[in-house]
């Protein structure tokens, strides 16, 4: 459109000339755009890069030895391993080059027979600075064999409690099982260590082992400890199917009558019976009242039972009688008395 518009002037301007002879320029009309033209993007401006940090590692044991050779792992906040190495103769390891953040640091291997590996940690590096770390690798535990024995046999038994510990701490507790025996691992902080050993239970049936022993041992070193027990004395028990061989003492009669029979006593003399006190002599001149003695009743020799009353019922038949007889003996004779004294009146003449 805008060259036929062009065409069209030119055409108007040479008409005009050929008729007037004259030619004259004439400006060409131009069509303008009906859109402005875009301007040229403008490039973005770059961001500076964040300063790179790092991480130093200084490896040491609880005795505060350098351990060289010990490996470690770097991963990144997504998991992916940033960097690795081991430290060299000093005990020491640098990651460089690393992007501000949170790594996670893994030790893959102590480089000591003697000593284990710490758990794995979170470390924040930050721009521009060292993250400076000291570790320390632990020793390696030793191992524990416990055995408790009989002290005459030698037979293992189980049931036994022991403490082992070191100062007044305790480490490690260990009881027998149904093998006698018990194992577990107790932990060092030097390369040699003393332990004292104390048993707390005794197996059933067994004294209690008091002394306090001691042992020696190192790192992931093995360690045996023997504990012997002697059996609880006892008191034996009677078989219950055995009889009492001591036959019991029998007792008197109570059906059995007294005899009349006079009986011996212990001065020689010979007490009267029943049927002799009974009968008092007429002629017999009275007799004096016997007086009980401790002699009229005989004691009983050391170690027998003790008498019953069946036992003392003769005595006290003939002590009646006796007493029986001499009252009559004593009344007969005053009667006569009286009898053979002469009569005296008022006087006091006797007649």
């Amino acid at each position: 459109m805008h060259a036929r518009i062009v065409r069209g002037a030119v055409r108007s301007a040479a008409i005009a000339a050929a008729v007037t002879g004259t030619l004259t320029w004439a400006p060409a009309a131009t069509a303008q755009p009906s859109e402005p033209t875009p301007s040229a993007p403008t490039a973005p401006s770059k961001r500076p890069a964040p300063e790179a940090g790092s991480i130093a590692i200084t490896k040491k044991d609880a005795a505060g030895d350098v351990l060289p050779g010990a490996a470690f792992l770097l991963l990144d906040a997504t998991g992916q391993e940033a960097a690795r190495g081991k430290t060299d103769g000093q005990g020491k390891l640098t990651f460089p080059d690393l992007t501000p953040g949170v790594y996670r640091l893994k030790e893959t291997a102590s480089g000591s027979p003697l000593h284990g590996v710490v758990a794995d940690q979170d470390v924040i590096v930050t721009p521009g600075a060292p993250t400076d770390l000291a570790i320390t690798d632990p020793f390696k535990a030793a191992k524990v064999l416990l055995q408790a024995k009989d002290d005459k046999t030698g037979k293992l038994l189980s049931g036994a409690t022991v403490n082992i510990g070191t100062g007044r701490q305790t480490l490690l507790t260990l009881t027998t099982g149904a093998q006698g025996t018990a194992t577990g691992e107790l932990p060092v902080t030097s390369r040699e260590s003393d332990f004292w050993v104390r048993q707390v239970k005794a197996p059933q049936g067994y004294d209690l082992y008091k002394p306090a022993k001691t042992v020696t041992t190192g790192p992931g070193a093995p360690v045996t400890v023997t504990i012997t027990n002697a059996k609880t004395a006892t008191t034996p028990k009677p078989d219950p199917s055995e009889k009492p061989t001591d036959k019991p003492t029998p007792k008197p009669d109570p059906s059995e009558k007294p005899t009349d029979k006079p009986t011996d006593s212990p001065s020689g003399r010979t007490r009267p019976t029943t049927a002799d006190a009974a009968t008092p002599d007429a002629d017999s001149s009275p007799a004096p009242v016997a007086v009980a003695t401790e002699e009229a009743t005989p004691k009983a020799p050391d170690g027998s039972l003790a008498h019953t009353g069946a036992d003392a019922t003769p005595w006290l038949l003939g002590a009646g009688g006796l007493l029986v007889a001499v009252g009559s003996g004593a009344l007969i004779a005053a009667r006569r008395r009286k009898a053979a004294e002469p009569e005296q009146d008022s006087n006091g003449e006797t007649s």
